[in-house]
C-alpha cells in the first residue's frame, strides 16, 4: 500500500515533467530580476547614507590594492597611484575628500585605454594604525583589453575604392605603451578626385611618467597622393615624426618635428607652368605647434560650447624649404528651444617666405617663394560650400596652385527634421559662407608682398555662396547634403551650383 508521501512524490515529479508556459517562466525571471534590481538599489541608497553619513570623518589611505592585471608593470601602476598617496594629501583627507581622489585615480587607469570601462573600486578598514585618522584600503578591480587588435576592410568612394589593414599592440611593454601599424592602398587607377593611392605609418607611443594626459610618440610614415582633379600632377612623401601631447590650462598641446622628403611627380600632359615649376624633390624640417581649446558638446555636429584652435608651423631647421606658416579657426555654436541651434566659424592662415636656414647661416639665401604643397587650399563640400573642391584662390590655367593667406567664414542655422525630433542625428541646415585666398605679390619683398596680398583681400567681396540641406551626424563622420548657389564668384574661380556632397569631421 502506497503511502501519502510517496504520492506527494510522485506528483512533485509529474509536475517538473509537464511543460511550463513560456510566459510563465518570462514573468518569473522579470520577477527575479526585478527583487535583484530592488536590492541593489537599497544597498546603493545605504552606501550613499553611510557615505554622506561620514563624509567628514578624517581618513588616510594605508594601500591601493589592484586586481586583475596580468600584464601591467606593478612600477607603473604605483606612479599611478602615487599622487593619491601623497602625504601632504593624506594629512587632509575626510572620507568624501579620499572617495573623489580614488574616482580619479580610476578615470586615470580609464585613459590609458588598456583597460575595459567596467574598473570597479570598494573600500574596507586597514588594520594599520594612523593616529587618529581612520585608515582605509581601496580595492580596483580591472579588466585588461586583448593586447593585438586587427582589423582589414574595404572603403568605395566616387569612383574609387581601397582596402585598409590596421593593427595595435596594446600594453607593449606593460607600461600603456602602444604600438600602430596601418596601410591603405587604392584599388581603382582612375584619377579621379583628391586621393590617396596608398598609405602606410608606423607609430610607437607611451605616457611620460605614468600621465595618460603626456604622451610621447615616435613613428615613420609614407603616402602617394593623387592631386590631378585640381593640380595636374601627384605628390609622394616619406619621413618620419615626433611628438609631444599634452594639457595645460589653456587646452590641450602637441608639439611635433617633421622630417619629409616630398616628391611632386606624374604631371599631366597640360599641366601649367607654375605647377612644373615646383615638381621634383624637396625636403622640409619643420616644428609645429597645436594649441586646441574645445568646449563643444560635440565635434561632429555641436549644438553649444566653442572651439579655438591655432596651428603654428616654423620650417627651415634643415632642408630646402623655410617659411612660417600659421592658422587659426575659432567656431561657436548657440541652443536655442525645440532643438534648433546655431553655429559660426572662422578660419585664417598666412605663411611667410623666410630666408633659407632662418638666416642663422652666413650664406643664408633671400626667401623663396613658397611651394604648391606649402601653399593653402580653400573650397568645396567642407569648408566653402558652393564652390568645387580647391575651387577658389589663384590658378595658372586650369590648375588650382594655392595662396599664401586665407580667411573663410561661415554661419549655419540646424533644425530638426519633422517627426524625428531633436535626439535625432539628422538636421536639415541653411548656410551661408565665404572666403579669399591669394598669392603673396613676388616681385617685391616679403613685407610688402604680405601687406599687398592684404590689400588685396580687401578689394571687392568674398566669394560667397548659400544653401540648403540635409546633415547627418553618424558617429564616425559627418555627412551633408546640399543644395548651393554661389552669390559672388571670381572670374578664375570654379563654383558649384546646385546639389552638392560632403563627408568629413571638420566642416566650417
Amino acid at each position: 500500500m502506497s503511502s501519502p508521501l510517496a504520492r506527494d512524490d510522485d506528483d512533485v515529479f509529474e509536475r517538473l515533467k509537464s511543460a511550463v508556459d513560456p510566459a510563465v517562466v518570462s514573468e518569473r525571471e522579470k520577477a527575479v530580476q526585478e527583487r535583484v534590481r530592488l536590492q541593489y538599489e537599497k544597498a546603493q541608497r545605504r552606501l550613499a547614507e553611510l557615505i554622506e553619513e561620514n563624509s567628514t570623518l578624517p581618513v588616510t589611505i594605508a594601500d591601493i590594492r589592484i586586481h586583475g592585471v596580468k600584464n601591467t608593470r606593478e612600477g607603473f601602476l604605483h606612479k599611478v597611484f602615487a599622487d593619491a598617496l601623497k602625504e601632504e594629501k593624506q594629512r587632509s583627507y575626510t572620507l568624501n575628500s579620499a572617495l573623489e581622489e580614488l574616482q580619479k585615480t580610476t578615470q586615470k587607469l580609464h585613459r590609458f585605454g588598456i583597460f575595459h570601462p567596467n574598473i570597479s573600486m570598494y573600500l574596507d578598514q586597514a588594520h594599520a594604525a594612523f593616529g587618529d585618522r581612520t585608515p582605509i584600503s581601496a580595492f580596483i578591480s580591472v579588466q585588461e583589453r586583448g593586447r593585438l587588435q586587427l582589423n582589414t576592410g574595404t572603403e568605395v568612394g566616387n569612383a574609387e575604392g581601397g582596402g585598409y589593414f590596421n593593427a595595435t599592440i596594446r600594453n607593449v611593454f606593460g607600461g600603456a605603451e602602444t604600438l600602430y601599424a596601418s596601410a591603405s592602398t587604392a584599388t581603382s587607377t582612375a584619377d579621379v578626385g583628391h586621393r590617396t593611392r596608398s598609405s602606410y605609418e608606423l607609430t610607437f607611443a607611451t605616457p611620460i611618467n605614468a600621465d595618460p594626459d603626456t604622451v610621447f610618440d615616435i613613428g615613420a610614415f609614407r603616402a602617394s597622393r593623387s592631386n590631378h582633379y585640381f593640380a595636374s600632377h601627384e605628390e609622394a612623401q616619406q619621413g618620419v615624426r615626433a611628438g609631444l601631447r599634452f594639457l595645460t590650462d589653456y587646452g590641450s598641446h602637441e608639439l611635433n618635428y617633421n622630417g619629409v622628403w616630398r616628391q611632386v611627380s606624374n604631371l599631366s600632359p597640360d599641366a601649367s607652368p607654375s605647377v612644373r615649376a615646383d615638381a621634383g624633390d624637396s625636403v622640409k624640417s619643420s616644428i609645429t605647434h597645436t594649441l586646441t581649446r574645445d568646449t563643444r558638446d560635440s565635434k561632429l555636429l555641436p549644438t553649444t560650447g566653442s572651439l579655438l584652435k591655432g596651428i603654428t608651423e616654423l620650417a627651415g631647421l634643415g632642408g630646402d624649404v623655410s617659411f612660417l606658416k600659421t592658422q587659426v579657426e575659432a567656431q561657436r555654436s548657440l541652443p536655442f528651444s525645440h532643438g534648433i541651434s546655431f553655429s559660426t566659424g572662422l578660419r585664417a592662415g598666412v605663411l611667410v617666405p623666410l630666408p633659407q636656414g632662418l638666416g642663422f647661416s652666413e650664406n643664408a639665401t633671400p626667401p623663396r617663394p613658397s611651394r604648391i604643397n606649402d601653399r593653402f587650399f580653400l573650397g568645396g563640400a567642407t569648408d566653402i560650400r558652393g564652390f568645387r573642391e580647391n575651387g577658389l584662390g589663384p590658378r595658372d590655367g586650369n590648375d588650382a596652385v594655392g595662396g599664401d593667406v586665407y580667411v573663410a567664414g561661415g554661419a549655419s542655422l540646424f533644425l530638426p527634421l519633422p517627426r524625428l525630433g531633436a535626439e535625432s542625428p539628422f538636421r536639415l541646415q541653411a548656410f551661408v559662407n565665404g572666403g579669399r585666398l591669394v598669392a603673396l605679390q613676388q616681385s617685391t619683398g616679403v613685407k610688402e608682398g604680405l601687406l599687398g596680398a592684404l590689400r588685396e583681400m580687401g578689394v571687392g567681396y568674398p566669394s560667397m555662396a548659400a544653401g540648403v540641406g540635409l546633415v547627418y551626424a553618424h558617429p564616425v563622420a559627418r555627412f551633408e547634403l546640399n543644395f548651393a548657389l554661389p552669390v559672388v564668384k571670381r572670374e578664375e574661380e570654379r563654383a558649384r551650383k546646385g546639389l552638392q556632397f560632403g563627408v568629413g569631421i571638420s566642416f566650417l
